[in-house]
């Protein structure tokens, strides 16, 4: 089999319900738009019958490439695996839920062809979602771009996208174990361009992220782009000092000028747990970024594959395991 053209990069967690509605969809864009194209799905340790349907569709498709993951990695790491075994010119990341229609891709190739490294399919509006969960995600986009300008990312862009190889293989040299593929695709920079769309709901199943999971996944992206957070609490830290300075004086001032009896007990009280609360904040930044430090030192690979089934032949590899290195 030639090398395709593009390669559709799809993880998946337990979407059993999903996987056969979502292959059919991207096979009939690729023959409708005779496009020369892969899929790539990676299975993130599933533990329903996720697997089982891809190896299905394996066999009867040269065309499908299944990446099997040892265990669950999480979606950033499996992603990850995926793109590190596009063989095409560009890549394109989507969710295997169908709430991304693979029916843009025509539109994302023609962006492309145009000059375009990244082309960025941006949500025009996300049916299926609660307000809340917009609310959040709006709030945390407008944070990210308060932050730092390199941690910017375009407001209503997913992993949904077309990448170039020459970003691609940029994208994969960065091997840091707490990722955040948003800001890494964002990161990289090159000619950039968006594509609007509207959001369906879910096809299938329910999500995996909830609202624990979303906020985790926010401070990830917050704690890989940006070291802000421990300078706020520097200027922090600066503002009580100088804020607890001037009431001391303020309270001298009374004690000695006035004969004003100094607050006993309560004052006590709330200084010492107002500082205590600030300082435990301020430590748990620290610990952030000192538990992230000791993750990338020990400089473990990313992930473990359990099976390659390659897109060159329907004959199921035999099962063994490797690290990320040896699976490339």
């Amino acid at each position: 089999m030639t090398d395709p053209e593009i390669s559709v990069v799809a993880p998946a967690y337990n979407e059993e319900a999903s996987v056969n509605a979502f292959y059919e969809r991207v096979v009939a864009v690729f023959d409708e738009h005779d496009i020369r194209g892969e899929i790539i799905f990676v299975n993130d340790g599933s533990t329903d019958g996720t697997l089982d349907a891809l190896v299905a569709l394996h066999a009867q498709d040269s065309r499908v490439v299944i990446v099997d993951l040892s265990r669950n990695f999480g979606k950033e790491i499996a992603l990850t695996a995926g793109l590190d075994h596009v063989r095409g010119q560009a890549a394109v990341p989507i969710d295997v839920d169908l709430q991304d229609p693979p029916e843009l891709i025509p539109k994302l190739m023609a962006a492309w062809r145009e000059g375009y490294i990244v082309v960025n399919a941006r949500r025009r509006s996300r049916q299926g979602e609660t307000y809340l969960k917009k609310a959040t995600a709006s709030a945390f986009y407008k944070l990210m771009q308060k932050f730092d300008r390199h941690a910017a990312i375009p407001e209503n862009v997913g992993d949904y996208r077309l990448i170039d190889r020459k970003a691609l293989d940029a994208v994969t040299s960065m091997r840091e174990r707490h990722r955040f593929m948003k800001g890494i695709f964002h990161l990289v920079g090159f000619k950039q361009t968006f594509v609007d769309y509207d959001r369906d709901p879910r096809f299938g199943g329910t999500s995996s992220f909830n609202y624990w999971k979303l906020w985790n996944f926010s401070l990830e992206g917050i704690t890989s782009f940006t070291t802000l957070p421990l300078r706020l609490f520097g200027y922090v830290g600066f503002v009580v000092a100088l804020m607890s300075f001037a009431y001391g004086m303020f309270i001298l001032t009374k004690a000695l000028f006035f004969d004003d009896p100094v607050a006993g007990f309560p004052t006590l009280f709330v200084s010492i747990a107002f500082l205590g609360g600030i300082q435990l904040i301020g430590l748990g930044v620290i610990g952030e970024y000192l538990g992230r430090i000791f993750n990338e030192t020990k400089n473990r690979p990313l992930y473990f594959v359990n099976t390659v089934y390659e897109a060159s032949s329907t004959q199921t590899l035999v099962s063994v395991p490797q690290s990320e290195n040896s699976a490339s």
